[in-house]
């Protein structure tokens, strides 16, 4: 009918935007508690540096605990992983609110790390192993928008209740995370699997991150959600506060405009870049992706006044954007089995840059120079962009009517 108008789910399973509330939720309450953690660690005495150890150990539990997560997909399955998950950071969430010592907290935090790798391998995963191939990149920026969306809000709400209290925060966190553990314990549980007709017995979780290295595809995909990492989310997150008012001379407003602009072109790349990923392959959408993102590295490193710098994340933004969904969907063709594991690696290479991108630029702002450091970040995208040129392409064919069969390319799937 004329003037009707399609929802962005309206040909994808409904678990797509299931999960996608999930995600919402989930960063909503992230955003809400990550502007009072800094100041509620220093009421314990510590110094800013210790303090800000805190936000550390989350990540740094993320990246030690995705491996084991991705096992107890394979053997138990995404949702009640997921559901555990969820619980994990609620309950730990609570109880830091509750901490009376510094100690307490840390041990906490870390323990909200394990259960945030639980959580977000085991909804990739499921993500990814729902929905058909010639639907993977669309899905996969519907998700990732979930979080963007949450991510926004969450910040601005956290910042206002952390004014009236800073153990509010963690209390209303583990709250908002009760709805989405429910729906993946009871709602998702039903979901059907469509591999596990096809699954065989799991390897042990080293020989199969040895299969995926050897993987192309892999590597490309694992390639660029490090240099995502270590980019979009390390340095940008890390050095752009410090760059714009130590070289641009400017107050914490640009800084917030600049996050805002490159966020807002990361939501607007997510659905565009998603169609494209299913409609001529996952392949160019890396490729364009990593080098819009260098491109928007190394217009940073050469700006000098607030205009260009805003430009320069908006540029930034759109390529980080492309890379949420082209790799995800690629890591999701060439799944076979043990898929846990393969999304763990997958996505512990984008912990591991995102942890070591503020530690390098640190070094380099230093030792040389802020453009220096974003001239790096430009590099490892630029490294991608050609491990991305080398690997085959994943997206599976079009289906061919008169046979009923699907015409697809070499066979890429990490067994």
């Amino acid at each position: 009918m004329l003037g009707t108008r399609r929802g962005p789910f309206h040909d994808l399973p409904p678990e797509v935007a299931i999960l996608a509330a999930v995600a919402f939720t989930v960063a909503l309450g992230f955003g809400i508690v990550a502007p009072a953690i800094p100041a509620f660690a220093r009421q314990f005495g510590v110094s800013v540096a210790v303090a800000a150890s805190v936000i550390s150990v989350f990540a740094l539990m993320r990246v030690v605990g995705a491996l084991p997560a991705g096992r107890l997909v394979d053997r138990f399955g995404e949702p009640g992983v997921m559901a555990a998950g969820i619980a994990v950071v609620a309950v730990s969430s609570i109880l830091a609110g509750c901490s009376r010592s510094f100690v307490e907290l840390m041990v906490l935090r870390g323990s909200g790390g394990v259960g945030s790798a639980m959580f977000s391998i085991s909804a990739q995963a499921l993500l990814l192993g729902t929905v058909p191939g010639s639907q993977r990149g669309r899905a996969s920026g519907l998700f990732s928008g979930g979080f963007l969306l949450g991510g926004i809000s969450g910040p601005a709400v956290g910042g206002l209740i952390a004014a009236w209290s800073l153990r509010a925060p963690f209390f209303i966190y583990g709250c908002l995370l009760v709805v989405p553990a429910i729906l993946a314990a009871v709602v998702l549980r039903r979901v059907p699997d469509r591999r596990r007709a096809a699954r065989r017995p799991a390897a042990r979780p080293l020989a199969t991150l040895g299969r995926a290295v050897r993987s192309r595809a892999w590597r490309a995909a694992a390639s660029a959600n490090l240099a995502d990492g270590f980019a979009a989310l390390g340095m940008r997150g890390a050095l752009v506060p410090l760059f714009v008012r130590e070289v641009l001379h400017r107050s914490t407003v640009w800084t917030g405009m600049g996050f805002l602009l490159f966020a807002a072109l990361n939501g607007v790349a997510l659905l565009p870049g998603g169609r494209v990923a299913d409609t001529f392959g996952r392949r160019p959408v890396i490729m364009a992706g990593c080098v819009i993102s260098a491109v928007g590295m190394i217009l940073l490193a050469l700006t000098s006044g607030p205009e260009a710098y805003l430009a320069a994340l908006a540029v930034a933004g759109f390529g980080s954007g492309l890379l949420d969904v082209a790799p995800a969907a690629m890591i999701g063709d060439i799944i076979d089995r043990d898929g846990g594991t393969l999304v763990a690696s997958y996505q512990m290479v984008g912990d591991i840059g995102s942890v070591v991108g503020p530690v390098a630029g640190g070094f380099l702002v230093d030792s040389a120079s802020y453009g220096a450091a974003f001239g790096l970040a430009a590099a490892v995208l630029g490294g991608a962009a050609i491990l991305g040129s080398a690997a085959p392409e994943t997206m599976p064919g079009p289906a061919v009517p008169a046979a009923g069969h699907a015409v697809t390319g070499p066979d890429t799937r990490v067994r």
